[in-house]
């Protein structure tokens, strides 16, 4: 990204459906052609498009392109410390990368064999061109005048009030698709766990969805209707996405301070008061519910553990309920700080993917996923961000909408724990896929 500084005026976004809305409008100015990653974080909404340089890591190694070539280093014994000093040789002095990282990087992190068909396990992008929307106005950081004009304008034309689709643009899908093959792999899950294999494991499932999407209009709609911990839309190495995170896998400030947010336990939300706080006293007082929450908080604590001083690691707001769109959760933050010479990449490396997307102990756990599910990519990855200054902030990716390879998909799963039942496990996945499936917006006709 280049470090001069456009002279744009500030546009000044006061509420977060504003940013969100002048961010979308920014990413439709992006060619077809060219990758984005936008990336919501609090109040902060950040649009980075173009490449100056990306780095890809697979099973073969990590290829680095930049405008000085491209060049392929075989897999070391720490790929995410190759990644780190790959990105500070090309960054300038106030660098900021933005990509995803597939499920499968956790089978590298944890010494499982990857699962035939693994792709790209880990995709960044230092870009060209950023915008940075946040309650006191935008910044836009490019060298290129056009493109500032073109993000100018759209900064000024984006609409603003309550993202509603036109008429008829609202797609659907069929919520049951695979749903035998689901309940099956539940109850042979829950037959593993009997015999010691694992003792939580997170299954999943896909949802095809066979009407065109309009992945930006879909992404604003849906934003208006949830309520996440970071939110994404994306185009970056032939996949496409948008997202409604909720929760994060780590987030690392510059300080050394880290947390995670373990969520785990759930219920449906109907948008009526009353029955909804009905369903959450039950949350909060159902045994498997409270089981599975507090063993993912424990594998948690002890991976903050791992990279922290032990005084600095604490757990707050332990078994609270969260709103997240269509579904509520007990969730708990765990907090420390790192270890001299620790740094974000290690407490990534510690805490990803996230146990309550994967399971405990992970490694057997993950083996189980590639053994019901083969490569899952995005799905239970991370979005993530990381500067110059040693932040990094990496989103759990589930309620999200993805495209590629010539198709559109949805993907839920549940946790599975021994005292699961495959009919209320998939009923779950229905719950959650509802976070995104309510909000599919179809293209425009011609």
């Amino acid at each position: 990204m280049s470090t001069a500084t456009d002279p744009a005026p500030a546009v000044v976004a006061e509420r977060a459906s504003d940013r969100i809305a002048a961010a979308t409008a920014i990413a439709r100015q992006v060619p077809p052609d060219d990758p984005y990653v936008l990336y919501e974080r609090g109040d902060d909404v950040f649009l980075a498009a173009g490449t100056a340089a990306e780095l890809v890591l697979t099973a073969d190694g990590l290829t680095v392109t930049s405008d000085a070539g491209t060049r392929h280093e075989p897999l070391g014994d720490r790929p995410l410390d190759q990644v780190a000093a790959a990105l500070a040789a090309l960054g300038d002095a106030r660098w900021q990368a933005f990509g995803w990282a597939s499920f499968e990087l956790s089978h590298l992190l944890h010494g499982v064999p990857l699962p035939e068909g693994t792709g790209t396990l880990l995709h960044l992008l230092l870009p060209r061109h950023r915008a940075h929307l946040h309650p006191g106005g935008t910044e836009i950081d490019t060298a290129d005048p056009g493109v500032a004009g073109a993000w100018r304008a759209a900064l000024l034309g984006a609409p603003a009030g309550r993202p509603d689709p036109t008429p008829g643009r609202t797609a659907t899908v069929d919520e049951s698709a695979g749903a035998d093959a689901y309940t099956r792999s539940v109850a042979e899950a829950v037959a593993e766990i009997g015999r010691d294999r694992f003792r939580k494991v997170i299954l999943s499932r896909t949802v095809p969805v066979t009407d065109a999407i309009d992945l930006p209009s879909t992404y604003r709609f849906g934003r208006a209707h949830n309520t996440p911990a970071r939110s994404f839309l994306l185009r970056l190495g032939g996949l496409e996405a948008a997202g409604f995170s909720p929760e994060t896998v780590v987030e690392v400030a510059a300080d050394g301070t880290f947390s995670t947010q373990p969520l785990a336990g759930t219920r449906a939300r109907s948008g009526e008061p009353g029955h909804d706080a009905a369903l959450s006293d039950e949350l909060l007082s159902d045994p498997k519910e409270i089981y599975e929450h507090a063993v993912s908080v424990q594998i948690a604590q002890d991976e903050v553990t791992a990279v922290s001083d032990p005084a600095d690691v604490v757990v707050e707001e332990f078994m609270r309920v969260v709103e997240r769109g269509s579904v509520q959760h007990l969730a708990s933050r765990v907090r420390g700080r790192l270890r001299p010479g620790a740094t974000g990449w290690d407490a990534l490396a510690r805490l990803f993917p996230a146990v309550t997307a994967s399971g405990l102990p992970k490694a057997p756990a993950c083996a189980a996923i590639s053994r019901h599910e083969g490569p899952r990519g995005l799905y239970s990855g991370a979005v993530l961000t990381v500067d110059h200054t040693g932040a990094l902030d990496a989103a759990l990716v589930l309620r999200a909408v993805y495209r590629g390879g010539g198709r559109t998909w949805l993907r839920a799963g549940a946790g599975i724990v021994g005292a699961s039942t495959p009919e209320r496990e998939l009923e779950e996945t229905r719950e959650k896929l509802r976070s995104v499936s309510r909000f599919l917006v179809g293209e425009e006709s011609p």
